[in-house]
């Protein structure tokens, strides 16, 4: 493999000139550059990575743990974190928690010890269900900077980026019940994760404020069988006529629902739910979604990440929100 002293002996130049135009310097003429980079082509000249890390004290490398990889919205997480990080020239290593509180600490630990630079995650269930933090924290005081998506511990001081999880739910039941709508229920398959959580305080505020509505909430937990639960509530409240749902398949289940017990969408029950645009193009008739941005989340959570990486001393963690958006199709009147 040539080298960059082999570089420089053939172009008759210091291994310094030859560095700098391969990094694009100004110092370095665009002749010289333009030399340097033909011939680092020709013999297919690649850095050495692990020799920049131990001189930069430097990976390059992301480390992110996401939850749940055959989840939708977090994969679009990924693709944006992927991007912006390929965009600023760095690398991604990606490990899968599997909702495991054992397996995050393991991912942690692993990527820890030279590998990374920094992490970018969301929390495990199980990590929120036990309000278990002191392995982010203990990563943190080793000098690697976290930054948290979507499902965040307030508990540890690091960068975050997160959703009006409470505001875009609050909002969605206010225009249900500026349709008129008397009986709106709130359906969750996320009841332990901090943005479940969330979403449900913004419709209880909504139902609340109304002053004579009663507020309907359907927990479903992992081990049910969300189809018949939903069914259930639905024969059990024939007055129900609009529908809050926090994840998609609460949404979409709860429209095919009503569907089949012969109610008219949007006529006699409205449905809106946290979901994707291929979720809303999968049902009939379409989803009113309220749209998270994912790739968008992703790509902030890089840069934060990274300008952290790249000055250490930025000053005060920095949480930043992403707005949501509602995408108003044929469930909503």
């Amino acid at each position: 493999m040539v080298t960059l002293k082999q570089l420089a002996k053939e172009l008759n130049v210091s291994i310094s000139t030859v560095s700098k135009a391969l990094n694009n310097s100004e110092e370095i003429g665009e002749d010289t550059v333009r030399r340097v980079k033909e011939l680092a082509e020709l013999y297919n000249y690649k850095p050495n990575k692990v020799a920049l890390s131990l001189k930069n004290n430097k990976t390059k490398t992301i480390g992110v743990i996401i939850p749940n990889i055959l989840n939708r919205f977090l994969a679009k997480v990924l693709f944006g974190i992927e991007r912006e990080a390929t965009k600023q020239g760095y690398n991604i290593i990606t490990c899968i928690s599997n909702e495991s509180l054992k397996k995050e600490k393991e991912s942690l630990q692993l990527l820890a010890s030279g590998s990374v630079d920094g992490f970018i995650l969301s929390v495990a269930e199980e990590s929120q269900i036990n309000n278990e933090v002191e392995h982010f924290k203990r990563t943190i005081q080793q000098g690697l900077p976290i930054v948290m998506f979507d499902r965040v511990a307030h508990d540890v001081m690091c960068d975050k980026v997160i959703v009006d999880d409470f505001d875009a739910t609050y909002n969605a039941t206010k225009a249900l019940l500026a349709e008129g709508r008397k009986h709106i229920v709130f359906i969750s398959n996320i009841n332990d994760l901090s943005v479940g959580k969330l979403r449900e305080r913004g419709y209880n505020k909504a139902i609340l404020e109304a002053g004579t509505l009663e507020p309907t909430v359907l927990k479903i937990k992992k081990r049910d069988d969300h189809q018949k639960k939903i069914k259930s509530l639905f024969k059990k409240n024939k007055s129900i006529d609009a529908v809050v749902a926090a994840d998609s398949s609460s949404g979409i289940i709860s429209l095919n629902t009503a569907v089949n017990f012969g109610l008219k969408v949007p006529k006699d029950i409205s449905v809106i739910a946290f979901a994707s645009k291929s979720d809303s193009n999968h049902t009939l008739p379409k989803l009113t979604t309220i749209r998270q941005h994912a790739k968008v989340i992703g790509a902030n959570a890089a840069k934060l990440l990274i300008d952290r990486i790249q000055n250490p001393s930025v000053g005060d963690v920095k949480t930043k929100i992403v707005k949501t958006s509602v995408i108003r199709n044929k469930s909503t009147l």
